[in-house]
């Protein structure tokens, strides 16, 4: 038990060496030397800095409304390249049905309405081009190359809507 009292003898090296480098004393455990204080705090600021890091991910609100905002515009893109491809499937058959059911006067008939519609609009769309601005011109003929694009399911279209105002003009007609 001679180690448990350190020397009171202030010359002894080994008590100042002891004292100064924070070693195993019952003096030195009670009160931590300047470095090891350091040594915690620096410790302790990246662990808060760490934690901080993580808690601004959590937070990052704009980046994950971004992220939200991407998948939503996906699942949209998805579900109108589904819209689309169906409404041209029911257009095509609804054309095919209409062809089919509907007698060959009306079908004539429609056919030179849609031939008048036709020169119409081209006398419309010559007028239009000459008098409408240039932004106004690169808007229409997006319009027409999406039409163009995409002419069968708009001529059906355009022939179910014909012939459905055909057939109601003759039920008015007939009352």
């Amino acid at each position: 038990m001679s180690k448990s009292k350190p020397q009171t003898n202030e010359s002894s090296p080994t008590t100042e060496s002891t004292k100064t480098t924070g070693e195993s004393t019952a003096e030195s455990n009670a009160k931590p030397t300047t470095e090891a204080l350091r040594a915690k705090a620096e410790e302790t600021r990246q662990e808060l800095g760490e934690t901080v890091q993580s808690l601004a991910e959590k937070a990052d609100v704009k980046a994950r409304a971004q992220e939200k905002a991407m998948a939503a515009k996906q699942q949209l893109d998805e579900k109108t390249a589904q819209a689309r491809t169906q409404l041209q499937d029911k257009a095509t058959h609804a054309a095919h049905l209409v062809r089919e059911k509907t007698p060959e006067p009306v079908r004539a008939k429609a056919v030179a309405a849609s031939e008048q519609i036709r020169d119409k609009a081209t006398q419309v769309g010559q007028l239009a081009r000459d008098k409408a601005p240039e932004p106004v011109l690169e808007k229409a003929s997006q319009g027409v190359n999406l039409a163009r694009a995409n002419r069968p399911p708009l001529f059906a279209v355009t022939g179910v809507l014909v012939v459905t105002l055909l057939i109601a003009r003759r039920i008015r007609r007939s009352r």
